[in-house]
């Protein structure tokens, strides 16, 4: 029975071992497929605003937003941890952008005006509330992919 358990402690750990080798395979296929399609978004962005002639403060927020996620990628891709604070920053950005838009066309303020408002405003408490628990209750250790843990975080 000895050789049994052995066999199956062996499959475990291969199985375990290809079975992470796809999940990360995975991930940093999905993580480049990002960082380019938002690259290429922004560039094509940009062209745009060549080719137009002029650059909009709704212009300018868009890049931003493409700033933001590409940055979110990338500290993604070195931490294996997305810092939830880059998303609310994202979602600011975009009712900020909104909100400009819907001002600059001279549409007649209404209640949506007072919800997109509200929404920046909550938002922006959210980002608030995020770093005061981080700076109260500061991670012990950051992992990486391997599941080492890495930086100058680290309990002994």
């Amino acid at each position: 029975m000895k050789w049994v358990e052995k066999s199956r402690e062996r499959m475990h750990k291969q199985a375990n071992s290809i079975g992470n080798f796809l999940v990360e395979g995975f991930h940093y296929l999905g993580l480049f497929a990002i960082g380019g399609v938002t690259a290429c978004a922004s560039i094509m962005a940009f062209l745009g605003m060549i080719e137009k002639g002029s650059v909009s403060v709704d212009d300018i927020l868009l890049l931003f937003i493409y700033l933001e996620l590409g940055a979110m990628v990338g500290i993604y891709f070195k931490t294996n941890h997305l810092p939830i604070r880059f998303l609310l920053y994202v979602a600011i950005t975009a009712l900020t952008r909104y909100l400009i838009g819907d001002v600059s066309h001279h549409k007649e303020p209404d209640v949506g005006l007072l919800y997109v408002c509200g929404g920046i405003f909550f938002l922006a408490l959210s980002v608030l509330a995020v770093r005061f628990a981080s700076y109260k209750f500061p991670s012990s250790k950051v992992i990486d992919a391997t599941g080492e843990a890495i930086g100058d975080n680290i309990e002994k």
